[in-house]
């Protein structure tokens, strides 16, 4: 049932909140056309594809928040939008990829890719795998990312295969995983916390210029980016075992 409070929201409340779920399921859209660039072999093109459909999912949330989505736009459920187009350009997307490529060894690539989907169909289905401080609880199915890395780096397929099955293995850890576009729980320090985005902006902006050089990638690029995650990994870490006080949140 709808809340009264509907009812007295403006036409243009209404109309930014559709095109925030309009933005928000174009995300499916790229995972589309990566999964029609991996099938003609253009795998360059599929991972920028890919990096627009990660654009989308780390704004679309605040600009959701920003519209009022839930209130102006009720009927649908952004929530259950955003998890299905993340499963999809997140999970299916990449999971096509090692099917598609030799990144694992022969005969490997759909047990590396059933993995890959089985896990992350818990994860992405788990009532907290967003914890209510703004964590993800468990490796958090970035497998574009993973595979991204594993086709740069050019690392031999078997080893590839056990990063697979790792980071699959992770998503049933219940390590808390930084939210990068959910940072108000990092820190009482909002310096700190505008650290981290600003790791986080270097690492996109590093990743980037190494699709752009491939193959041929400037070192500098590859140490931000390996750096960023090793950041990521232990920050992480940190605060799954030193939580932050809330009450010394600062406003």
């Amino acid at each position: 049932m709808l809340d009264e409070s509907t009812f007295f929201i403006s036409r243009q409340k209404r109309i930014a909140a559709w095109l925030v779920h309009l933005f928000t399921a174009s995300g499916a859209i790229f995972g589309l056309l990566s999964l029609w660039a991996i099938h003609e072999g253009q795998y360059i093109q599929a991972f920028w594809l890919m990096a627009v459909a990660v654009f989308i999912d780390s704004v679309d949330g605040a600009l959701a928040r920003r519209a009022q989505t839930k209130v102006a736009a009720p009927r649908v459920d952004g929530a259950l939008l955003d998890n299905m187009v993340d499963y999809f350009t997140y999970v299916i997307v990449p999971g096509f990829f090692i099917l598609a490529t030799d990144l694992l060894p022969p005969g490997w690539g759909p047990i590396g890719a059933s993995a890959i989907v089985l896990a992350s169909a818990y994860q992405f289905t788990q009532s907290d795998a967003k914890t209510s401080d703004h964590y993800f609880k468990g490796f958090p199915s970035y497998w574009n990312i993973v595979v991204f890395y594993l086709f740069v780096w050019q690392t031999s397929a078997w080893i590839n295969l056990v990063v697979v099955l790792v980071f699959a293995l992770l998503v049933f850890v219940p390590i808390k995983c930084v939210y990068p576009s959910r940072l108000d729980y990092l820190s009482p320090n909002r310096w700190l916390r505008r650290g981290m985005l600003g790791a986080t902006l270097m690492w996109a902006a590093a990743t980037a210029a190494m699709l752009l050089m491939y193959p041929n990638i400037q070192p500098v690029f590859v140490y931000i980016s390996v750096g960023y995650a090793v950041f990521y990994t232990l920050i992480s870490l940190y605060r799954t075992f030193v939580p932050p006080k809330f009450t010394d949140m600062e406003d």
